[in-house]
C-alpha cells in the first residue's frame, strides 16, 4: 500500500488516542482513493490540511452523542474523519455512487470505525427513511446551498442542524440563497468558523436549523453497534 504524508503535529490535538486510524485512513486515500479516482494524486500532498483536518474541525460543532449523517460522502469526507475523532457519534455515510460506496465500506470495515454506509441520494424516499431524524447532516463540495437545504433539512429532526463545508464565498452563497433556504424551514442560517488559531488552516462552515421544533418520528436511526 502507498502511504500518505506524515500526520503534522495538529493532527494529535484533534484525534488523540486514534491519530494513528487517522493515519491508516490518509494511507486509504492516497493509494485506493487515487487508483480509484476518488482523490487526484496532486492531493496526495495536501491530505492532511486540505481534507482530512479541515473535515475533522467540524466536530466543535456537533453535541455529546449526535446522530450524524453525511450526503455525498464520496470519499468519506467529512464523515469518515469525523467519525474517527468522535467515537461518540452515530455516523451514517451517503453515497449514490456504486465505486464509491464500495470504498466507503472496505474503509469503514478497514479501520473498524462506528459508521454505515447507504448508497443512495439523500433526496430519494427510502434514504430520507432509513437515514432520517438527524441530530446534524453533513456536506462537503456536493452542491449549492440551495440545494443543500432541499437535501439536508428533510433528514433532520426538529431542531437539528445543517453544516455544509463551505470555502470563502460562503458568505455570498448565503446571501444568495438565504431566501429559498428559509422558504424550506431553515432558520439562524450563517457562516462559522471552526479551528480558528490551530496550526491548520480554519474551515467554514454554512450552519442552518431545521425550524420545526416539533420531533419528527426518528425514522432509520441506526442502533450502535457494540464491539
Amino acid at each position: 500500500m502507498k502511504h500518505g504524508p506524515p500526520a503534522p503535529p495538529a493532527a494529535a490535538g484533534l484525534f488523540g488516542e486514534r491519530l494513528e486510524l487517522a493515519r491508516r485512513y490518509a494511507d486509504l486515500l492516497a493509494d485506493a482513493g487515487v487508483e480509484r479516482g476518488l482523490l487526484g494524486p496532486r492531493e496526495v500532498d495536501r491530505l492532511w490540511e486540505r481534507h482530512i483536518l479541515n473535515c475533522a474541525a467540524v466536530v466543535e460543532l456537533l453535541g455529546q452523542g449526535w446522530y450524524v449523517v453525511d450526503i455525498g460522502s464520496g470519499a468519506g469526507l467529512p464523515g469518515i474523519p469525523v467519525a474517527i475523532a468522535r467515537p461518540d457519534l452515530t455516523v451514517t455515510l451517503v453515497e449514490p455512487l456504486l465505486r464509491r460506496a464500495d470504498f466507503l465500506n472496505e474503509a469503514v470495515a478497514t479501520l473498524g470505525i462506528e459508521a454505515r454506509v447507504l448508497r443512495g441520494r439523500a433526496e430519494d424516499p427510502d434514504i430520507r427513511n432509513r437515514a432520517g431524524g438527524a441530530d446534524a447532516v453533513l456536506s462537503r463540495a456536493v452542491a449549492g446551498l440551495d440545494k443543500l437545504a432541499r437535501w439536508s433539512l428533510p433528514l433532520l429532526k426538529g431542531g437539528g442542524v445543517m453544516l455544509a463545508l463551505k470555502g470563502e464565498r460562503a458568505e455570498a452563497e448565503i446571501s444568495e440563497s438565504i431566501g429559498g433556504m428559509t422558504a424550506l424551514g431553515a432558520t439562524d442560517i450563517r457562516a462559522v468558523r471552526c479551528g480558528s488559531g490551530r496550526e491548520y488552516p480554519a474551515t467554514t462552515v454554512v450552519t442552518a436549523t431545521r425550524g420545526d421544533r416539533s420531533d419528527p418520528r426518528r425514522r432509520g436511526r441506526p442502533e450502535r453497534s457494540r464491539r
